[in-house]
Parts: C-alpha cells; structure tokens; sequence
C-alpha cells in the first residue's frame, strides 16, 4: 500500500467558508445575463456533501444582493430559510449564514448582481472588434464572490451545472462543456464533470464564432480577430500532445481558447476547458504563444493539483513556468526556451529588488493573511518557483524529476495541495532517496527564505548572446541602421531583450535614429511596444507619445499597464500626463488592473 500524504489543511484566511460546518460539492447555477443593467440575476443551488451533521452553511459573498434561500430536503421539497449577512470587508465581502435544517440536501440562493461586481466587466461595443456588447469574468483570486454566493476558497471543490440566458444573438460560454453555435433564443446549457474550486469559474457572452484546429481544440473570438487567431495558435494541437508526453493524460476532454477583448486584465486565465486570453500575443508570428503553453500546463499544475490558500501560489505557478518552458523547448528547441529563462530571471530579479531583497514577499510560502491575495501574484511564485525545479533538475537529473513531477499530478489529481504537504511528499518521494540531497538543494532557504538562493542555476541564450553582440556594435557609435541585417528574423524575444539592454541615457536623436531602423513606435507586436515606451518617455522622444496613449487607452493588460505609469510618472510632467492618460482609459480597464493603478497614481498626490 502507498504511503499517505493526506492531512488537515491550513485554514483559508481569505474565505469565510472555511468556518463553515456543510462543505458544498455540486452546483446548479440559472443566470440571466442584463446588458442595459450590466447585472446577473441568478439562482445558485448547492448540493451539499452527503453525510455531514452540519447545522450551518457559511458561503462567501461580496456586493451580492440576496433576494430569498431556500432548503430543500431529499424528496425535493424546499423551505424558506433564514439567512443572515455577516461584517462587510472591503477584500473579502460578506459572509452569508445559512442555518440548515437536520435533513437538508441543498440550499438555494437566489440573488443578482452589483453594477460594479468587480469579477464582471461590461463592454461597450467601441471597446470591442466587432459591433456588440461583450460580457466576461475574471474570478481569481477572490473575485468569483461578486457573481455567485460560493465556497470562494481554492481549497474546496464542486462541480456544476448552468443555465445562462443572453441576448439570443450573442454567444455564451463558460469554464465547462461549451456550444459551438449560437442558440436562437439565446438559452444555453453547460456541464463541468469534473470538480473545481470557485476561481476557476468563468462565463463570457459576445458575439463570438468557434474555429476548429483538432479533434479536441479550438478557438473562440470576435468575427474580425477569428482568422488572425487561428493561424497564431495553430499549434494548439501539438502544445497538448506535448504536455501529455511529459506528464501524462489531459484530463479535460477538449482544450479551447477564448481570445478576449484587449481590455482583459491578464495575458491569460486558465479556466478549465477555455482559457482566456489576451489579444496582446496576437504578434503575426507566433512568437508570444509559450503564454497559451503557460495556460495549458495549468491543466494539470493548478487546476488538477491545486494551491490549499493564496499562501500556496507557487504551487501553482512554479511548476506552471517551469512546464510551460518543458512544452516550448518540445515544440520549437533548447536555444528558444532558454531564451525565456532568461528573460524570465530578468524579471524575477526586478521584482526582488522592487521587493526588496529581505522581503518576506520574496518568499516561495507567503503570508498574506490579512491582505489582498492578488498581491501576492508576483514573479517570486512564477520564476522563483520555476527556479526551485531547475536546480532540483541539476541536482537529480531530468528523467528523474521527470517521474516525480508525473507521480505527483497523478496521485493528487483534483486535490487541493499546501505547501507542507508537498514539501512531506518531496523528501518522502525524491530527497530522502539519497543523502545528503535536501542539503545540497537547500530547500528552506527556497520556500521560507527571501530573494533567490545562490544555488539556483545560471541560465543563458546564445540566441540573446547574438542579440548582444549587436548591441555592442551600437554601444560603438555604428549606426542602427546597419543592424538591419543581423536582426532580420529575429522573434519577439530577441527584440525585447535588445530594448531592455538600451542604455537609459541615450539621447531623443538616438532614439529617433533607432525608430527609423526598426519602426518600433508602429510595431503590432505589445511585448515589443511595452519595451519600446519606457525608452523613448526616457529620452523625451515625442514622436512615441500619440502612440503610447492610444496603447493606454485601449489596451488592459497589468503586466504592460502597471510599467507604462510608472515610466510616465518619471518624467518630469508625468503626474499630469499619466492622470490625464487614467481618466480617459479607466473605464476600459478591469477592477483587477483599476485596483492597482488607483492605488500608484493616488500616492503620487
């Protein structure tokens, strides 16, 4: 018999489910989705877990209105319950107590939404490709609590059942079976199998059109980006082959993509069976889409294993990178991984110095009681994570890790993992194997020590080595212009790697001859023009400035927005340029970048 790894896990301190006597384990959700009152009026039934002498049901709400709860016993008759709504916290909303009668089933909430439900954002057609409204949800970490009465905690699982109403010519969709056509009274039905927590719950409604690439992928958009988006992620297929051939079967059944409006705050969203993602990796050449590798592996590191708390992240995300980079290397070879190793380093060694080297922010096992757990979503769950698995892969060996890696998704699947437990699987499995391993790994100075340990390996491109050579060439005084032909071909990469090693102090005339070069300020690409601005606002180069607004305006996504201010908050008359910049383009961003951008551009008062 297997050893078990099976123990209490740590109280959530970001959800009031935790407290809870019933654990929730299936949902039957009715939703009507209301444009003009950009609300949800909904209908949440909980099956609750059989066999649990519970006298209360906790669920977390925030900025819900709660019309009516109802009991229902095992024959299906139900009974009005009392309800009560506990403190409001500006973080974790409210908790909402249900008591239950001895021979309660399921409990019934019917509610709707707030306007400003900060998991939804309602688009206006401008905002949009097409000419249509467009609805979509953005639930991590603690936002699925502003559209649905739930167990918010990512440490509790249920599957479900929905029936959405939209406008009939608008297209539905949801983190579960989806259709693949519109439904002419715009009524449809959705089924997730499989158990998942509350973050991993997400509804979108547009006018929206399916494209197969296989048997089991797909792509859904706006009828202008479909085509542009069907080539970029022709690979889809291949990505999916190559994730199974590493770490076993996906256990989804189909893996689709969602391609969201530029508005959406995040490059990507791995709901379970849709990701969402941003059409910022929309480069024309394929070179951004190791973000939809990223999402795919979240397949199984997060949504078949997944973090206990928000204190957990990294088991999310470390293995996430470190898995998306194992898929990229598979498909395209070493020298393009590495390439994203490096970059990857690059920004974890920025965000530790932004941190601060002692944090213990900089921790792999975070602290974020009391706090807002988006922030711990940072490069130290990402890159450090990933980091941890490299020097394990030097110290073991690849085909080792390898097994252990696969053991470990296979054992846990649809769980929930802290990081005491794993760490009592890790030596159990993998370092008490061979002596003196732990040590050599020097694992609590990774998981409850700050910055990056010194033995974390070095990572290199020769690739970037090129990229750097050219560099030094301009560093000599050549002109960029006679760069042209040793950049030609170069990816995405190798041009973001090229702007982050301009000098800072290159003057607006260099600048304007490295534009001339290269057409930075036109590019297409987002990662190229999120490393083009911070330059060209350096340099006081005013052709950039009409360009960089209208990026502001209309693209969401925190990664490039939160960098963006504050190099604009840097010039000399940035406050008034970046406020004036905010208010145009708020409204087009979503609560999870408006949260932090109010917050940067109010402590500049």
């Amino acid at each position: 018999m297997p050893p078990s790894y099976s123990q209490p896990l740590p109280q959530d301190p970001h959800s009031y489910a935790g407290t809870s006597p019933a654990r929730v384990s299936h949902l039957d959700l009715e939703l009507t989705v209301d444009f003009a009152t950009r609300s949800l009026t909904g209908r949440a039934t909980w099956r609750l877990l059989a066999d649990q002498l519970a006298t209360e049901l906790v669920l977390d709400t925030r900025d819900l209105s709660i019309e009516q709860v109802e009991l229902f016993d095992g024959g299906g008759n139900s009974t009005p319950a009392a309800f009560s709504l506990g403190p409001a916290d500006a973080v974790l909303g409210q908790a909402l107590h249900v008591p239950l009668a001895p021979n309660t089933t399921a409990v019934r909430v019917s509610y709707h939404t707030s306007p400003t439900a900060a998991a939804l954002q309602w688009l206006e057609p401008a905002q949009t490709a097409g000419t249509e409204s467009f609805l979509f949800t953005q639930s991590q970490a603690i936002l699925a609590r502003t559209w649905l009465p739930c167990q918010d905690s990512p440490g509790i699982r249920f599957t479900y059942d929905a029936t959405v109403r939209v406008p009939p010519h608008l297209l539905a969709l949801m983190s579960a079976e989806n259709p693949q056509t519109l439904d002419a009274r715009g009524e449809y039905r959705f089924r997730m199998a499989q158990p998942i927590p509350a973050y991993l719950m997400a509804l979108a409604v547009g006018d929206l059109r399916f494209a197969p690439l296989s048997g089991r992928t797909g792509i859904y958009a706006e009828h202008a980006t479909l085509p542009t988006a069907s080539h970029e992620f022709a690979d889809l297929e291949k990505m999916v082959a190559a994730a199974e051939e590493l770490y076993g079967p996906y256990r989804w059944e189909r893996y689709d993509l969602l391609v969201l409006p530029p508005s959406f705050p995040f490059g990507g969203m791995e709901n379970p069976r849709l990701t969402f993602v941003t059409p910022t990796i929309l480069a024309g050449d394929r070179s951004l889409t190791s973000l939809v590798a990223h999402e795919l592996a979240h397949s199984w590191s997060g949504n078949l294993v997944t973090n206990a708390t928000w204190d957990d992240f990294w088991l999310n995300e470390g293995f996430t990178v470190y898995f998306e980079r194992r898929i990229m290397e598979h498909l395209y070879g070493a020298e393009y991984a590495d390439m994203l190793q490096v970059l990857g380093r690059a920004a974890l060694q920025e965000t530790i110095a932004e941190i601060g080297v002692a944090s213990p922010d900089t921790h792999l096992h975070l602290a974020l009681t009391g706090r807002d757990p988006d922030e711990g979503l940072t490069e130290i769950a990402y890159e450090k994570g990933c980091a941890l698995l490299l020097t394990l892969e030097s110290l073991v060996g690849r085909p080792r890790l390898d097994a252990f890696i696969k053991e470990y998704f296979a054992r846990f699947s649809f769980q929930a993992m802290d990081t005491a437990t794993f760490l009592h699987y890790l030596r159990a499995e993998l370092l008490d194997q061979e002596q003196g391993l732990e040590a050599r790994l020097n694992l609590a100075a990774w998981v409850e020590g700050p910055g990056l340990p010194p033995n974390a390996p070095p990572v290199a491109s020769r690739r970037f080595e090129a990229v750097d050579q050219e560099l030094g060439r301009l560093a000599a005084g050549e002109a960029p212009a006679s760069l042209l032909p040793a950049t030609a071909g170069w990816s995405s990469h190798e041009w973001v790697h090229f702007l982050h090693g301009l000098s800072d102090s290159l003057p607006a005339e260099r600048v304007a001859e490295l534009d001339a070069a290269f057409q930075f300020t036109n590019s297409g690409n987002a990662e190229i023009l999120a490393a083009w601005f911070p330059r060209a606002l350096r340099a006081g180069y005013a052709p950039a400035d009409a360009a960089l607004e209208n990026f502001l305006r209309h693209v969401g996504r925190r990664k490039f927005l939160v960098p963006l201010y504050r190099a604009l908050l840097a010039t000399p008359d940035g406050l008034a340029r970046a406020r004036a910049v905010y208010a145009q383009s708020r409204p087009n961003y979503h609560s999870v970048a408006t949260g932090t951008l109010d917050a940067l551009l109010d402590a500049r008062t």
